[in-house]
C-alpha cells in the first residue's frame, strides 16, 4: 500500500524540483575532453595478469548538491521538510534546514530550537537556527520578509547550498496576486511568486500547484507536529485579513475555484511579463546616447509597457529600492516623455531624482 495521497503529492512535487536541481548541477560541470591512453595491465610476479583495477581509474564524480529547506515549523514548511528528507535520500542529494527567528514574539528563540530538533529528527543535516533583527522599512511584513531572505542567503553562502526550498502554496500565490492587484502595480505584480527565483535560481517553490490543506493533511497523517504562527491570524496584517476575510468573501460571491483561477492568472501574467521584460532589455541599448543617457524621442516611440520597464530599470540602477517603486512613480517619470510641459524633476524612493534636460532623461541619486 502506497503513502497517503497528500504525502504522495508533496513528495512528487519535491522530487520534480530535486531532479531539476540535479540536472542544473550536471549542466554546470565542465566537460573536459580525455585523450585515450594506452592501457597498462598490471602483471603479477609470476608473469600472469594481476586482478584489480588498472591505474588511474574512473574520474571522481562531483559532490552531490546541498539543498536546504526554509522551515518556520508551520504545516507548509514541515510538510516540505519531510518530503525533502524522504526524496533526498533516494536521489543522493544532501539535505539540510534553516529556521529564522524574527524575534517578534515572546519565546521565539525556544520555538526556533524546537524546529531545529524536528528537522534533525527527520534526518536533515546541516540544520541551524538564525536570529535576525527586523527593521521598519516598507511596513512590518515587508521588513520581516527582507530580514528573512537576507538570513537565508547568508545561510546558503555559509553552507555552500545549491538551493533553498520554500513552502509557499497555491493559496499563498492567490493571496499574492490579490495584493498586487490592490496595489495597482502592473502585470509583474499579478504574476505572483516565481517557481524559481533569486540569484542563480537559488529559491525553489515546489508547492505552488498544491493547496494549503494538502500540506496540512500530509503533516497530520505523518504525525508531524506543526506550529501555527499567531501572526497569520492577526487582522493587523494585510495578508492575514485577506486570507481570513477577503478570499472567503470572494469564494462566497463567485463560487469555489477562485484560488485556482488566481494561481492560473499568476502563471499567464508571468509569461507575458517575462516576454515584455526581454523586449525591454533588447530595446534599452537602442534608446541610450553615447553618454548612456536615455533619449526621450526614442523612448516615446516604444510601446508604453516596454518604455515603462526601461524607466523602472533605470530608476533601480540609480538606487531606487525595487520594493518601494510603484506604478504611480513610473507613471510620473513617463509623463516627462509623453506629457512634457517643462515640469520639474521627479523624486523617487531612495533619493533618486529624474529630470529632463535637452531631450534626455537624467536619472541620478541625490
Amino acid at each position: 500500500m502506497g503513502p497517503h495521497p497528500a504525502v504522495a503529492a508533496i513528495r512528487l512535487a519535491v522530487r520534480r524540483v530535486l531532479h531539476d536541481i540535479l540536472n542544473d548541477a550536471l549542466s554546470d560541470v565542465p566537460v573536459v575532453p580525455v585523450v585515450p591512453a594506452v592501457p597498462v595491465v598490471p602483471v603479477a610476479p609470476d608473469g600472469h595478469q594481476a586482478s584489480g583495477p588498472a591505474p588511474g581509474g574512473a574520474a571522481e564524480r562531483p559532490p552531490s548538491p546541498l539543498v536546504l529547506v526554509a522551515c518556520s515549523g508551520g504545516a507548509d514548511s514541515m510538510a516540505l521538510a519531510s518530503a525533502l528528507a524522504f526524496e533526498a535520500r533516494k536521489l543522493g542529494v544532501r539535505a539540510g534546514g534553516v529556521t529564522v527567528d524574527h524575534g517578534l514574539q515572546p519565546g521565539s528563540d525556544l520555538r526556533a530550537q524546537e524546529v531545529v530538533l524536528r528537522l534533525r529528527e527527520l534526518g536533515l543535516d546541516p540544520v541551524e537556527s538564525t536570529a535576525v533583527t527586523v527593521g521598519r522599512e516598507g511596513g512590518p511584513e515587508a521588513a520581516a520578509r527582507d530580514a528573512r531572505y537576507a538570513a537565508l542567503d547568508a545561510a546558503a553562502e555559509r553552507h555552500g547550498a545549491t538551493a533553498i526550498l520554500l513552502g509557499h502554496t497555491r493559496d499563498d500565490q492567490a493571496e499574492t496576486v490579490l495584493l498586487g492587484l490592490a496595489r495597482g502595480s502592473g502585470i509583474r505584480s499579478l504574476s505572483g511568486m516565481a517557481a524559481v527565483s533569486g540569484a542563480g535560481g537559488r529559491y525553489r517553490r515546489p508547492f505552488l500547484q498544491l493547496d494549503r490543506q494538502t500540506a496540512r493533511k500530509a503533516c497530520m497523517v505523518q504525525s508531524l507536529p506543526v506550529w501555527d504562527d499567531p501572526h497569520n491570524a492577526d487582522p493587523a496584517y494585510t495578508r492575514s485579513r485577506l486570507r481570513h476575510e477577503g478570499l472567503p468573501a470572494l469564494e462566497k460571491a463567485l463560487g469555489k475555484g477562485v484560488v485556482e483561477a488566481l494561481a492560473r492568472t499568476a502563471q499567464l501574467s508571468r509569461d507575458d511579463a517575462d516576454a515584455l521584460d526581454a523586449w525591454a532589455r533588447r530595446a534599452e541599448p537602442t534608446v541610450r546616447d553615447a553618454a548612456g543617457l536615455l533619449e526621450c524621442a526614442k523612448l516615446y516611440a516604444l510601446p508604453p509597457a516596454v518604455r515603462r520597464r526601461i524607466l523602472r530599470r533605470a530608476a533601480i540602477e540609480a538606487g531606487a529600492p525595487a520594493g518601494s517603486l510603484f506604478a504611480r512613480h513610473i507613471e510620473e517619470v513617463d509623463r516627462l516623455i509623453t506629457g512634457w510641459r517643462g515640469q520639474g524633476a521627479i523624486n523617487l524612493p531612495g533619493k533618486v531624482v529624474v529630470r529632463r534636460q535637452g531631450g534626455r532623461l537624467v536619472v541620478r541619486q541625490g
